[in-house]
């Protein structure tokens, strides 16, 4: 009955999202991926918004339900069918009367099946596609006959855009040839992002700006380059030259729309990473946390031991260890011993201690013995509150924690126990909804 009730919610939905965006026009930005979307929705949002009136996706709205949400404008009802009701009478109202509707919409589209983006570009019209990075094992691989499937899928968004419509693509992705091939077939204008030189928008190499008696960091900076010029660009809170990309490619979206550079950077002044993307959060002991809790994948994860690699580079005295606490990585399939194993073996010179969560990480702690980690440098738990909880005694001052794993494995949990104000969870934190809260 549930399913049916579901099933019914959605079909209305997406009617009313359809309608709404046929009689109000708004130009639309959509982004798809299998690293990064949610950030550079944000990022794109910031730049935007100088502006322009914008609307953009909650959190990580991506589904074939969150996109008529947010079209709509209307909150997650979850389980309460009432609340489901009053947001299709809201869809409504938004129909039949002549409200004021946003210039822009930014949209996070994702693919957990085959179909997923394909069937949306059926009926949503795209101006502008902005296409992250591919990996070569992409997260829900599972779900698809193999990695190339989840591509074609992800290339598939490039269907909705219009005759004038702009596809963005990362210069550094490897099947960047897949999705430039796909763009010139349909005809659509390319503009490509990235750190190589070869891009259009252009990120120059990003640094640590640090603080404190530990010089922890407290961001990055570096400049963006367009066919316009070069500028500055700070982004605070976070870590890793990949974490300079979503405001790379935001630069690219305020390019395409003829945004002058000044009004690109200051929009990117305002943006602010999502939690559980790259988080710094001040832990306990005068540590330091890297939350990257919302998802897991093995590019992410290699970019990620990268950038808690780098917090201890050009620092002078070193004053603490770099610490991995990795969870499962889910939806691998046929793929997950190898690449779970990949990761521990990718660890053993970049981490002093990795510890692992879940059945399956089990993997990687194998993959960091096989490669010549001492057994006293790594830590096995089997759940995210045990891991945390044992890992506040063992952290020392000046240490730096990355904390990164697959969304059901929560992770999140372990940052909660190692960050020095728990009371702030709900507001730096993923997950902390009251549905989330009592899974």
């Amino acid at each position: 009955m549930r399913s049916i009730f579901k099933r019914c919610i959605v079909y209305l939905l997406t009617l009313e999202a359809r309608l709404i965006v046929r009689k109000y026009k708004p130009h639309i930005v959509a982004i798809t991926g299998s690293v990064g979307k949610t950030s550079t929705k944000d990022a794109i949002y910031a730049v935007l918004s100088k502006e322009h009136h914008v609307r953009k996706s909650d959190k990580s709205f991506n589904s074939e339900i969150g996109l008529p949400l947010t079209i709509l404008g209307v909150p997650n009802a979850w389980n309460n069918p009432l609340h489901w009701i009053q947001n299709l009478l809201d869809g409504l109202s938004l129909i039949v009367s002549n409200a004021t509707y946003p210039k822009w919409l930014v949209l996070e589209v994702g693919a957990d099946r085959p179909g997923d983006i394909s069937s949306l570009a059926a009926w949503l019209p795209v101006d502008i596609a902005v296409i992250t990075h591919l990996p070569e094992v992409p997260v829900h691989v599972e779900f698809f006959d193999s990695p190339e499937a989840v591509v074609q899928e992800k290339a598939s968004l490039i269907n909705a855009l219009s005759s004038a419509g702009t596809v963005i693509i990362y210069a550094d992705d490897t099947r960047k040839d897949v999705l430039v091939k796909k763009a010139e077939k349909h005809g659509a204008h390319i503009v490509t992002f990235g750190l190589s030189e070869g891009a259009d928008i252009q990120a120059g190499e990003f640094s640590l700006m640090r603080e404190g008696e530990h010089e922890q960091p407290s961001g990055i900076e570096g400049q963006i380059t367009t066919p316009q010029g070069t500028v500055p660009v700070a982004i605070r809170g976070t870590v890793g030259n990949h974490a300079a990309l979503p405001a790379v490619a935001a630069a690219a979206v305020g390019y395409v729309v003829g945004m002058h550079i000044g009004n690109i950077a200051q929009g990117l002044a305002k943006y602010k990473t999502p939690p559980g993307r790259m988080h710094l959060i001040e832990g306990v002991k005068d540590s330091l946390v890297i939350d990257d809790t919302y998802n897991s994948s093995p590019t992410a994860v290699e970019s990620a031991i990268d950038a808690l690699n780098s917090v201890f580079k050009n620092k002078g005295k070193k004053t603490g260890r770099r610490i991995a606490v990795l969870g499962d990585m889910l939806e691998l399939g046929r793929h997950s011993v190898e690449e779970h194993r990949k990761i521990g073996a990718y660890a053993v010179k970049k981490v002093d201690i990795l510890c692992t969560v879940g059945f399956r990480a089990r993997d990687m702690a194998q993959g960091a013995l096989d490669n010549g980690m001492k057994d006293s440098a790594i830590f096995q738990y089997e759940d995210s509150e045990k891991a945390g909880d044992e890992l506040a005694g063992l952290i020392k001052s000046g240490d730096c924690i990355l904390v990164k794993g697959s969304q059901s494995i929560r992770m999140e949990k372990t940052v909660e126990h190692l960050m020095r104000e728990p009371e702030r969870a709900r507001e730096l934190l993923v997950r902390q909804e009251l549905n989330w809260k009592n899974r």
